[in-house]
């Protein structure tokens, strides 16, 4: 890989050596940036976390410095005239002070107007700018975009379309052309005004637009457009300003929306937007809120506006203890970083080396690992900031999809940021998407933030790492290493990554069912070698378990299906159930029978249970690996669940539903799904809380709320009742297609994952072995015993009990009985030695 191994290109030293000339590494805090991370982002430990375009993180001191002001101060509303309330007042106008000197400009230049976040501020210009619709006699007014913006820019274009004025995309290399468009003095003249927006950087790319333009577009040197009028400007700056320092002395915009949890996390939903008071008078405002008025009649249309800027555009009471959590963070930012300009060289010397390795991983055929979406060569921090945008792709050229990448990061603790990031028009120019592309896409059923990664086989969205303040080497060190160890092994050979394995992998298991935790401690079961397996696919099963007899097992295959007649694979060995496992608590390590009931939900009891944190939210393994240590097992005859935990004394829970007066039903959330679930009570939350270190709680779905799926092909298309499960009722794998899996991936592991460890990553409740790997892709229904399920994608079942009377149990040993997708067929066999396992 550019002739040097790869583990030098990993290590601080060649992070060193790669530093741009005269740009720093980490600030003056004292012990370093190390000591900046534990002391200010403890919570960070074991996380990778490369999403600061997203959202910057918070310093534990801009929370202590901001909650001792609240315990030592009163604040009231500041539109009362109390001392609390001048408290109050006073403050938010020190904090508009200390937000002009952020930005180096004056009350006397820039009015600050704040709102809910930036898209708020976006909306106001929209509505409150000067426009003249067509159809006037005087030249209409235009709103030119650049079309690398984000969906709160473009949006503008819905307001002013409603307004009668025209919009006018415009892409980036069409700016530098726009020389041509030069007017004439006499043009110049013209009153009409216009409006230019476009982003200082972009979210998508990281690129930085010239902040040159604004005087140049101002003055007429450069024309978004030939027509006559004044041109204002809208700089979008949110991206910008969480990594750069903005001169608005220098680089005076009419317009900058900014969000300042961008800059510091918190607080979130606070946003500003700066106006250059030159334009302030020319502003139209119609809808009067609390606090914005000097006078007005209820029962007149009388109305007059305060004088200040400011007040007449900040309807009803500002969000006064937010605001004043933003003097906090300016202060610390100031003392932990230095300033702005630090922050700079500091994230572009990540950027710059995580992209610079990126762009030598090669396959052993020379073929790129990675596809970097990027205007600039990362070589200069004034025309690029710290976001790479970018797709992994195979030795072959063809992009793997992001949400595969999204979730294979996941596992590693690494936070990315995957789609098209709510720029639609940087997404289309970078990956070529044409616009009849996205229109098929959405027929196809993709639309924005969802995780259809690729149609007909080409990319809707990519991938995004940003980098922020606190990030450090070892954030970068860790991403490399990831997409090292997940894309290249020991030889450089490259092993297919979209093969049905692969996607088996990584795109069909639900988060719950993920690997998380190489320490995943294992329960004594029935090992199968993989020597025992290529000897004798069809293993003997030594179990009690009831098994039907031959007649009732065809009345079972007559009873799949009336109006079709069953096929068979001739000569093809029988398919059996080999294990089956349960998951009383979510997340938590399996419980394995050889026997058990099925109920209206699936296996009794599975996932009938979850851990919440203190806000009621679910945790999974991705947030708390130690949860695979926790080992519960259901006890029906005594009626409980024995829960255990190594160093823990065990604890019970009774399987009778709590159901007295007192017990509280709430509402939860599970994969988007609402469950009504109720407490299980202090003595369990507090043993769940000593075990994991932090506040949890343990809680149970009600009986009276169960998730229902409508499925198809199911008698009548029913409503399927689902526990706490991600997808289906159950989950079944085939033992033949993870002993393919682990072929594939043994070249990529320092050490080989044995069947049994890699079996049970899956967290499936049904192991089946049948002859041939990933056949049971094309089964639509199997019966097991008196039990049929409908199929989806092969291992996400949905079970309606036949009427039969068989009890509902589900055995190990027991015979599977598929029927195909294709023709729905299974031919009754025609001899006893022809017997049809599906």
């Amino acid at each position: 890989m550019a002739g040097a191994p790869r583990g030098d290109l990993l290590s601080f030293r060649a992070f060193r050596a790669a530093c741009p000339a005269g740009y720093e590494y980490g600030y003056g805090y004292g012990g370093g940036l190390p000591g900046l991370r534990e002391s200010e982002f403890p919570r960070l430990r074991g996380i990778t976390y490369l999403d600061h375009a997203g959202s910057a993180l918070f310093p534990e001191s801009l929370l202590k410095a901001f909650t001792d002001d609240l315990r030592n101060n009163v604040y009231g509303n500041p539109h009362s005239q109390n001392i609390s309330s001048k408290l109050t007042y006073d403050t938010i106008e020190h904090v508009r002070y200390r937000i002009l000197q952020h930005f180096h400009t004056t009350p006397e230049e820039y009015t600050i107007i704040f709102t809910s976040g930036c898209t708020t501020a976006l909306k106001l210009v929209a509505e409150a700018f000067p426009w003249i619709p067509e159809g006037t006699k005087q030249p209409s007014s235009r709103f030119c975009y650049l079309t690398d913006s984000h969906t709160s820019v473009v949006g503008i274009r819905g307001i002013t379309g409603s307004m009668n004025v025209l919009s006018v995309p415009i892409k980036p290399k069409e700016i530098s052309l726009s020389e041509k468009n030069r007017l004439s003095a006499e043009e110049q003249n013209c009153t009409t005004p216009h409006l230019f927006s476009y982003p200082a950087q972009s979210n998508f790319s990281g690129t930085k637009y010239p902040l040159s333009w604004i005087q140049d577009i101002k003055s007429g040197k450069l024309c978004p457009i030939k027509i006559p009028g004044k041109w204002f400007v809208l700089l979008d700056a949110a991206s910008y300003v969480s990594s750069s320092p903005l001169d608005l002395g220098v680089h005076q915009a009419d317009f900058i929306p900014i969000s300042f949890y961008k800059i510091f996390g918190f607080p979130t939903g606070l946003g500003a937007l700066l106006v250059n008071n030159r334009i302030a008078p020319l502003l139209r405002k119609t809808y009067f809120g609390g606090g914005t008025a000097a006078a007005y009649l209820a029962g007149e249309d009388f109305y007059f506006p305060r004088k200040s800027i400011a007040e007449r555009f900040e309807d009803g009471t500002v969000s006064f203890l937010d605001i004043i959590a933003l003097k906090h963070g300016f202060d610390v930012l100031e003392k932990l970083t230095g300033g702005m300009e630090k922050i700079k060289q500091h994230t572009f010397a990540l950027a710059h080396y995580t992209y610079n390795v990126l762009s030598t991983l090669k396959y052993a055929n020379g073929a790129p690992v990675i596809r970097i979406y990027s205007d600039t060569d990362f070589s200069n921090p004034d025309v690029q900031g710290p976001i790479i945008n970018f797709n992994i792709l195979d030795e072959n050229g063809e992009v793997i999809g992001f949400s595969q990448v999204d979730k294979l990061a996941s596992l590693y603790n690494i936070h990315v940021r995957t789609g098209c990031f709510c720029n639609t028009g940087a997404c289309q120019m970078h990956l070529g998407i044409s616009n009849e592309d996205v229109q098929r896409n959405l027929q196809a059923g993709h639309v924005c933030g969802d995780d259809i990664d690729l149609v007909d086989g080409r990319p809707t969205g990519s991938v995004r790492i940003s980098f922020g303040y606190m990030s450090s080497f070892e954030d970068a060190q860790a991403f490399l290493k990831f997409i090292i160890a997940t894309r290249l092994s020991k030889s450089d050979a490259e092993i297919p990554f979209q093969s049905s394995v692969t996607t088996l992998a990584t795109e069909s298991v639900p988060d719950d069912r993920l690997p998380f935790s190489s320490a995943y401690k294992l329960s004594p079961v029935s090992y199968i070698s993989d020597r025992e397996f290529r000897n004798n696919s069809s293993v003997t099963m030594t179990t009690g378990s009831w098994q039907p007899p031959e007649s009732e097992a065809e009345s079972i295959r007559a009873a799949v299906s009336e109006s079709v007649i069953p096929t068979c694979r001739r000569g093809g060995k029988p398919i059996i159930v080999t294990n089956i496992y349960l998951y009383p608590i979510k997340s938590c390590s399996a419980f394995e029978v050889t026997e058990w009931p099925v109920g209206n939900q699936g296996l009794l009891y599975d996932r009938n249970w979850m851990v919440v944190n203190q806000n009621g939210v679910c945790i999974t393994q991705k947030q708390e690996p130690r949860l695979c240590l926790i080992n519960p097992s259901i006890d029906l005859k005594k009626k409980i669940m024995v829960i255990q935990a190594e160093g823990m004394d065990p604890i019970s829970v009774p399987l009778e539903e709590n159901t007295g007066k007192e017990t509280v039903v709430s509402e939860s959330k599970v994969c988007s799904h609402r469950v009504k679930t109720y407490d299980c009570g202090e003595r369990i939350a507090g043993w769940f809380s000593l075990f994991l270190s932090h506040p949890c709680r343990l809680i149970r779905q009600s009986s009276d709320r169960s998730q229902q799926k409508n499925t198809k092909g199911l008698a009548s298309a029913t409503n399927i009742s689902l526990s706490l499960v991600n997808e289906a009722q159950y989950l079944l794998i085939n033992v033949t297609s993870i002993l393919q899996l682990k072929e594939h991936i043994s070249a990529r592991l320092e050490e080989p994952l044995e069947m049994e460890e890699l079996i049970r990553r899956f967290r499936a409740n049904i192991v089946i072995c049948a002859p041939e790997s990933f056949e049971e892709e094309e089964w639509a229904e199997i019966s097991i015993g008196a039990l049929r399920f409908q199929t989806n994608f092969g291992i996400y079942l949905m079970n309606q009990p036949l009427h039969s009377s068989l009890p509902d149990m589900l055995s190990v040993g027991s015979q599977v009985l598929p029927v195909l997708k294709e023709n729905m067929e299974i031919q009754p066999p025609t001899s006893s030695e022809e017997k049809c396992s599906g």
